[in-house]
């Protein structure tokens, strides 16, 4: 039974009963001989079909990916909605608009995070909340005495369709009812081939994205499942287990419950300050998260010569001050990238210092704000492949902004999986149109061109001029 967070995690693998786990409504559609299942909040998920995780990386980025995700919705509705779901999670719900989505966690007692989601606001009194990995119905059922709610599993299974693709085809799968109007965490109802489901705009990538909310009562999941891969084929949609996915969480700074945080974490410490509200009534954990301390606990860690894994020791000098608790190689950054866990609260942020990987081996590595790129959440919405591929399963994307140093990063990654060595490298603007100027103009141009190249500190210049 695994949370597959890294390459490692495919080793640590057990012959378990199947009885008492939830499999997939969708299983027929994408079981493979290869496949290796996880187990999350008692369900199933593909953790390993037998793919390339970096090919499949790829097809998120550059067009979209389905992924068919444990996540598990709870439905709480009644008369004291509202109120209990203030008491039982730090952000305050009342002021909650129809149609939104928000990410929610619930504290201990003591101020530890117990559970993280979504919370979903269906109507006035009526919520699903999408849960991480944990027995949060039951925790639930237990702070409900003296609420006058319902609480029950709707048997919902959540599918994700993730990357610059997945608005065509969501437009497509609704028959025009999704737009690019629906913004980030909107939600509502919408038609996929005459079955009424619930949608929102999120997911676990930092992609452009959508999660599709199946009603376990009601939904025909193989017809659901064959009408959205009928019209992802058109935009090279791809089924992925949840490797691809995982890359793309730690990328954009998603954190793991009980893996990257836990009971032992105050949101304080794991950077979810803005998900907690001291101002509103007594909820659980108030009163000892007042008495927290606000320093961050987690962050993020770069390494240029290797893959920090779980459990990896991070050293200041020869002290021990933190440990990884997930890493992965990032394809778009060309480095290895992990959660850094610390021991105590300072300024961690700049810092170089020693990653003590599990094997013994030690290298440098450098402490980093998350998400580790797209700090501004300028998701992107269209890549175009690099003009180095040597074939589409090997495309890497070449967008971003013009000059951007990814360009030239993932140019090297692609040279290095080659086999082709470094020596000194450069990179040259093209322009994509050129303007044409008369002679006069002509003779300007040259006397800058000279006075430029008097400066010792201008290196290259670069015009659209048709000379």
């Amino acid at each position: 039974m695994i949370n597959l967070q890294e390459e490692k995690d495919l080793l640590n693998t057990v012959e378990i009963s199947a009885r008492r786990f939830e499999e997939s409504p969708f299983i027929e559609r994408h079981d493979t001989s290869k496949m290796i299942r996880g187990v999350y909040a008692n369900r199933f998920q593909a953790v390993y079909i037998g793919e390339d995780p970096i090919q499949k990386y790829w097809t998120l980025r550059q067009k979209a990916l389905i992924f068919d995700v444990p996540e598990k919705p709870i439905e709480i509705k009644g008369p004291d909605a509202v109120k209990f779901l203030d008491k039982v999670l730090t952000r305050k719900i009342s002021n909650m608009k129809i149609g939104r989505g928000y990410y929610a966690i619930a504290c201990t007692p003591k101020g530890g995070i117990f559970m993280d989601g979504v919370v979903f606001r269906f109507d006035e009194n009526h919520f699903w909340y999408v849960q991480a990995d944990g027995p949060f119905e039951m925790w639930l059922l237990a702070h409900s005495e003296g609420f006058d709610v319902e609480i029950k599993d709707p048997k919902s299974r959540v599918i994700q369709i993730q990357g610059p693709a997945s608005l065509k085809i969501m437009k497509d799968a609704t028959n025009g009812q999704i737009t690019e109007a629906m913004k980030y965490y909107n939600s509502g109802f919408f038609n996929f081939n005459g079955q009424e489901l619930y949608v929102s705009r999120s997911g676990f990538t930092g992609e452009l994205g959508y999660e599709i909310y199946c009603d376990g009562y009601k939904t025909d999941h193989l017809a659901l499942w064959d009408h959205l891969m009928s019209v992802g084929k058109n935009y090279g949609m791809e089924f992925s287990s949840t490797r691809a996915l995982t890359i793309r969480r730690i990328e954009g700074g998603i954190l793991g419950n009980t893996t990257d945080m836990d009971i032992n974490m105050s949101p304080f410490e794991a950077g979810l300050s803005f998900v907690v509200d001291l101002d509103k009534e007594d909820f659980v954990g108030r009163k000892a998260l007042l008495n927290k301390n606000k320093n961050v606990l987690l962050h993020g860690l770069t390494c240029k010569t290797a893959t920090p894994s779980s459990g990896s020791k991070i050293l200041d000098g020869n002290e021990e001050v933190g440990y990884i608790t997930a890493g992965v190689p990032s394809p778009t950054l060309g480095l290895g990238i992990g959660y850094a866990r610390f021991l105590k609260g300072k300024e961690w942020q700049g810092k170089q210092l020693k990653l003590s990987l599990t094997n013994g081996e030690t290298h440098s590595a450098e402490i980093v704000d998350l998400p580790f790129f797209d700090k501004e959440k300028k998701i992107i919405v269209s890549i175009r492949k690099s003009d180095l591929a040597k074939s589409s399963a090997d495309a890497r994307p070449e967008v971003f902004s013009p000059g951007n140093a990814l360009d030239a990063k993932i140019t090297e990654l692609d040279l290095e999986k080659r086999k082709i060595k470094i020596l000194e490298s450069d990179f040259e603007r093209i322009p994509v149109n050129y303007k044409s100027i008369d002679e006069n103009q002509l003779q300007n141009f040259n006397k800058f061109i000279e006075i430029c190249n008097l400066d010792e500190d201008i290196q290259k210049i670069s015009h659209n001029l048709q000379l």
